[in-house]
């Protein structure tokens, strides 16, 4: 695949060392390290390959990949590897996609409480989405879902929502059947939105009694018990943004979709414009304008577009997707079998497209191969290893 004209990396490249200078103190371990990844990410700092092609002779340098998640470069592979194991899980049922964001204000304070409200934000929407289900007036039924955490807007600014993947139905409280929502409508958002609103702020006021949450700059004032409080009077009365869009056109329409949004970064280079004197420019949505006036191309400084870049590095060892209840890791596969008994599916009837290990087994001699030429499309066989920071000096022996 040829390289993009602009890269983030080349953004981190020209002015990060400046920048890192200038703000010591101030970036976290994790930021810094997201840096130093994609700086050296497939470069000769991480090591190689020298690779010739088993059928037209091409001989190239295939530089390791940095595989830090926040990279632009790296997500493909990963993406590609979970979507082959969900593709197993799909249900011929409608699925419905819903997004939980949290107010602007709560969102300031998840910055500063990245781990404990990212997290509450997952919870709490699960536990919503599975509350509502249950209540016989709406479905009566156990479900299940998978939530994706964003924290980026268009615009690449701080808004943390979760965006959620539910099956249109659910396990009868007894187990015994399958109940199905109405066609095209899933859940009430109107009903969701308040008991998202009311069990947010329940959690987050344990939270702070508790003494977990920490607070900084404009926020320092709010360690203050009553202070907080007062501070969540506006949030307890404006509305909580939920939404939940038209069922998709079928199973294989959930999986592009999840394929979009599953390994998704901040920004990918395909957006990047420019990098010149008056900045880096890139392709924006503006959700507000209507049309063709939404797409918009806007210049920061290269100092503005690394912090908004570096707002959404997330905690070491955070999960951003999670499964919960039918769907949940430690029982998916039993419900998955005795949901698809009760519709009388075979498993793997749903997927249209076969996945990468069910086309290895069509092929029992014949695993795909690692690298792949870019001119002809056949294997590349590995002639030489390049261990990391070694340069090339000269062709590698024979």
């Amino acid at each position: 695949m040829q390289r993009p004209s602009l890269e983030v990396a080349d953004i981190f490249l020209k002015h990060g060392a400046a920048w890192r200078d200038s703000h010591r103190g101030h970036l976290s371990l994790s930021q810094l390290k997201v840096m130093s990844a994609i700086e050296q990410c497939r470069t000769a700092a991480l090591g190689g390959h020298v690779l010739r092609c088993d059928s037209c002779a091409t001989e190239l340098v295939s530089y390791n990949s940095c595989r830090n998640r926040h990279c632009p470069k790296c997500q493909s592979a990963a993406a590609k590897r979970w979507l082959d194991a969900r593709q197993a899980d799909l249900l011929p049922v409608e699925y419905y996609h819903v997004v939980f964001t949290l107010p602007a204000p709560i969102a300031d304070l998840a910055y500063q409480n990245k781990a404990e409200l990212y997290g509450l934000l997952f919870d709490v929407a699960a536990q919503v989405l599975q509350t509502i289900a249950a209540d016989p007036k709406h479905l009566g039924a156990r479900i299940g879902a998978t939530l994706v955490l964003h924290t980026w807007g268009s615009a690449l600014t701080h808004h943390p929502h979760v965006h959620g993947i539910v099956p249109g139905g659910g396990l009868a409280p007894d187990g015994k059947s399958w109940v199905a929502c109405r066609s095209g409508f899933f859940l009430p958002v109107r009903v969701l939105s308040r008991l998202m609103r009311r069990r947010f702020i329940e959690e987050l006021l344990r939270l702070h009694q508790a003494g977990r949450l920490r607070f900084f700059g404009e926020l320092a004032a709010l360690a203050d018990g009553a202070c907080f409080n007062k501070w969540l009077t506006p949030m307890r009365q404006c509305e909580w943004v939920v939404y939940a869009k038209r069922p998709f056109a079928g199973p294989q329409a959930v999986l592009a979709y999840l394929s979009r949004y599953t390994h998704r970064v901040a920004i990918t280079s395909s957006r990047l414009v420019a990098m010149d004197e008056r900045g880096v420019s890139f392709r924006w949505k503006d959700y507000r304008a209507k049309g063709s006036t939404r797409h918009k191309t806007m210049t920061l400084a290269p100092q503005e577009f690394m912090r908004r870049f570096l707002l959404h590095v997330l905690p070491s060892g955070f999960h951003r997707i999670r499964h919960y209840g039918l769907l949940a890791n430690g029982t998916r596969k039993d419900n998955l079998a005795l949901v698809r008994q009760l519709l009388e599916v075979a498993p793997g009837q749903v997927a249209a497209t076969p996945s990468s290990d069910e086309r290895a087994d069509e092929l029992p001699n014949a695993s795909p191969p690692t690298f792949v030429c870019r001119h002809c499309g056949h294997a590349m066989t590995i002639l030489h290893c390049l261990m990391r920071g070694q340069a090339i000096r000269a062709p590698p022996p024979s």
